[in-house]
């Protein structure tokens, strides 16, 4: 797989409405998220900004639909939305919200079936930038690659992160 040109995490700052109340106040700030995917089927994480926008490699060519029935065989995948802040011993993670994304392997299809839920993908992003851990629906197997992805291509990032973030992906 080629590399993500942006392999970083988004950690940012600065408020986007210059803290003067107007255009933009009550709007997420998305500075410090970023989107991971975990693809156990490859046994692989990444990061993909272009999920923000539901645009991710995984997302294209599927159109999704919000119950699984009628999907065959499909390919599980987890877009783990990681919320990021800087403190006094670097970056860390604050918070994480993961969301489950289904995609039918069906063949002969342009468009592939799917499942997600955008609300669920909404409510985690915002539940991970207000510092909650959501991830105790995630199988074990897709843990432990985020974790690995977390301690081998981000581990200042993975060390100082909240202990509440370490308990929730190695229980």
């Amino acid at each position: 797989m080629a590399e993500d040109k942006n392999s970083g995490f988004n950690i940012l700052s600065g408020d986007s409405t210059g803290g003067d109340g107007s255009y933009g106040v009550g709007m997420i700030n998305l500075d410090n998220i970023s989107p991971v995917i975990v693809d156990p089927q490859e046994e692989t994480a990444y990061i993909e900004m272009e999920a923000l926008h539901a645009r991710s490699k995984i997302e294209k060519k599927v159109r999704f639909k919000p119950d699984k029935e009628p999907l065959v065989d499909p390919n599980l995948y987890w877009i783990v939305w990681v919320a990021t802040q800087v403190g006094n011993e670097g970056p860390y993670i604050y918070g994480l919200g993961a969301c489950e994304v289904q995609v039918s392997t069906e063949e002969g299809r342009r468009i592939k079936p799917g499942y997600k839920s955008m609300p669920e993908h909404v409510n985690n992003m915002d539940k991970s930038l207000k510092g909650k851990v959501i991830a105790d629906h995630m199988d074990e197997k897709s843990k432990k690659i985020l974790v690995k992805f977390l301690e081998e291509e981000h581990q200042e990032l993975w060390e100082n992160s909240r202990d509440e973030v370490k308990d929730a992906l190695m229980k």
